[in-house]
């Protein structure tokens, strides 16, 4: 929580008081899509992909590990119904805190403000190079720099959602994967 930018054990606590646990079991869904979920989530142990659904066809759109939010964009900020589910890939250890009361621990505490504000720049950072790189780098490419930014992403996740996630089709995930031994 204080990796991106400090915060005091006061400030820290009083988020804290603010959410509550969940243990979500493997292949949950803990957003799904046309529903107004104004939580943010804070994943503290598992693993979560966001996708989806498109004629039918499920395409993941993001993973996030331990130590990563997430949540639904439209519902957050347009208070609209969304269009992404989030779903639990394993067992997992998430806190919730409602869109609502986080806001107000922003207006009344600074540091926290400025923590949201830089996890949201961190985020949008990410989402631009993220869509930069499909347009501009060859499937190849893709998954090569997913392989170094997270190899663990291999180990813990299908090759059929890491393969959806890179815009290929599982067989060319599989011989690019073959090509590298």
């Amino acid at each position: 929580m204080k990796s991106l930018y400090p915060l005091t054990d006061t400030t820290v606590s009083a988020l804290c008081s603010q959410m509550t646990l969940l243990h979500i079991p493997k292949n949950s869904l803990l957003i799904e899509d046309n529903t107004l979920n104004r939580n943010l989530y804070f994943i503290e142990e598992g693993l979560c992909r966001s996708f989806c659904n498109f004629d039918g066809e499920e395409v993941t759109t993001w993973f996030s590990l331990e130590g990563d939010v997430t949540f639904a964009l439209l519902p957050m900020y347009r208070n609209a119904p969304g269009f992404e589910n989030v779903q639990a890939l394993e067992d997992s250890v998430i806190y919730s805190i409602p869109f609502e009361k986080l806001e107000a621990l922003y207006r009344s505490c600074i540091d926290l403000a400025n923590w949201g504000r830089i996890i949201h720049q961190e985020c949008v950072l990410l989402l631009q190079t993220r869509r930069i790189e499909r347009m501009q780098k060859t499937a190849g490419e893709r998954y090569h720099i997913l392989l170094n930014e997270c190899p663990e992403l291999f180990n813990r996740v299908k090759l059929g959602y890491i393969a959806s996630y890179l815009g290929m089709t599982q067989q060319y995930l599989s011989k690019l994967r073959s090509d590298k031994k």
